[in-house]
């Protein structure tokens, strides 16, 4: 038995099973390449699901992690430290907002941003206590936590773990008319991904988001935009939203803001919006720990030059023109996304996406599939156009075989 059989077994008899991986077992990782505990070398093009937007081990988050762990790497929020006013400012500031919430995972922002809304509803707007209710699409992927799983449309992640919560309303992904029906005197917020991730990376249609952002101003709204995955540069842009030239009332943030170093998240809103709180009402022992606010002044700081936001457009484009050149050809039948972000549909005749996935480990490209028949790529932002290009040579590989 090798090494990674005997840890996949171990992991198997010790572990709660609420993830079916590849088989493969990482000991190492640099930029876009992962190490095998066998030393087989992996080109990583699933990116931590874009918590690792800026590669494995990036020498600056590093540097800045390493630097924070001979200082102080927790306080929790009884104390102040000298990295938390930084962080809030710099975010909010990348964000063009005034405040920020930290806390560590991005279904804890999502709860926090739901409420904040509710919140926000029954101080702000006037809405009767009990009774607010957020507008989210179907397709939806915020979070597995029991609220947010109330509101999802994958059975798989619902199943089995009600009663849910209630206070929400699901529409049509990308059907304005729908939303607009939906919405309400009691309506607190529209809770939206601008990009689709776990769905398979559906862009809404042109102009959707820019009527999220009238409507919900029109009827005094919320629209809060969850850009975990496809914020912090991942399509081309700092954030989704900006594709068209949209600002929402709140960011979610997670996953990239870690740098793949720690987990980082944050809301980030308007005083007014966030102004609602009180000492005690919210919080996170671990929220805005002066370790995840060193690492994550670094990513911003990253995000401020706008190379990775170049690089994610110029090889984007590059990633699905080539992508574009295989739909027809009896294996892939749709192709989507933005950036360096993909969702391609594999015809079921060729396989499952699991078993394709697969086929692409074997040749050394790790991806990964979603809702049976699709693959999602999204490699990390630092990768070359010569590796891009050699995965992609596999992918085609798979399919012609």
């Amino acid at each position: 038995m090798s090494t990674s059989e005997r840890l996949i077994a171990a992991a198997d008899a010790h572990s709660a099973h609420n993830y079916h991986p590849l088989p493969v077992v990482v000991s190492s990782a640099e930029g876009a390449w992962m190490t095998d505990a066998e030393g087989r070398r992996y080109l990583d093009m699933l990116a931590g699901y874009s918590a690792l937007n800026f590669g494995h081990q990036h020498p600056r988050l590093i540097a800045a992690a390493k630097a924070q762990l001979d200082r102080v790497t927790l306080t929790s929020r009884a104390f102040h430290h000298d990295r938390f006013a930084a962080f809030c400012e710099e975010l909010a500031e990348l964000c063009g907002m005034e405040t920020v919430l930290p806390m560590n995972t991005g279904a804890e922002a999502v709860e926090t941003a739901v409420k904040t809304a509710r919140k926000w509803g029954y101080q702000v707007k006037g809405v009767p206590q009990g009774k607010a209710k957020i507008v989210v699409a179907d397709n939806n992927f915020h979070g597995r936590t029991t609220t947010i799983i109330s509101f999802s449309t994958d059975e798989e992640a619902r199943a089995d773990f009600g009663p849910y919560t209630p206070g929400f309303e699901i529409v049509p992904y990308g059907d304005l008319a729908a939303l607009d029906a939906a919405v309400d005197e009691h309506t607190v917020a529209v809770l939206l991904e601008p990009i689709q991730g776990e769905a398979g990376v559906l862009v809404p249609p042109a102009g959707y988001l820019a009527g999220v952002r009238e409507l919900t101003r029109a009827r005094n709204v919320l629209f809060i935009a969850d850009e975990i995955q496809s914020g912090l540069g991942r399509t081309g842009a700092t954030f989704a939203c900006e594709h068209e030239g949209v600002v929402p009332d709140m960011y979610v943030l997670g996953k990239a803001l870690g740098g793949g170093v720690v987990p980082v998240s944050a809301v980030v809103s308007s005083r007014e919006v966030l102004g609602v709180y009180k000492p005690g009402e919210h919080g996170s022992t671990f929220g805005g720990n002066p370790l995840a606010c060193a690492v994550a002044l670094e990513v911003i700081a990253m995000l401020r030059e706008g190379e990775h936001q170049a690089r994610a457009k110029d090889l984007g484009a590059h990633l699905h023109a080539e992508l574009g050149g295989l739909v027809g050809d009896g294996a892939v039948t749709e192709v989507r996304g933005r950036g360096l972000w993909a969702g391609v549909d594999i015809d079921p005749s060729h396989g499952s996406g699991r078993d394709i996935s697969e086929k692409l480990m074997a040749r050394g490209v790790l991806v990964k599939d979603t809702h049976g028949s699709t693959i999602r790529i999204a490699p990390p932002l630092v990768i070359s156009r010569e590796d891009l290009d050699w995965g992609l040579e596999q992918l085609r590989a798979v399919l012609a075989g």
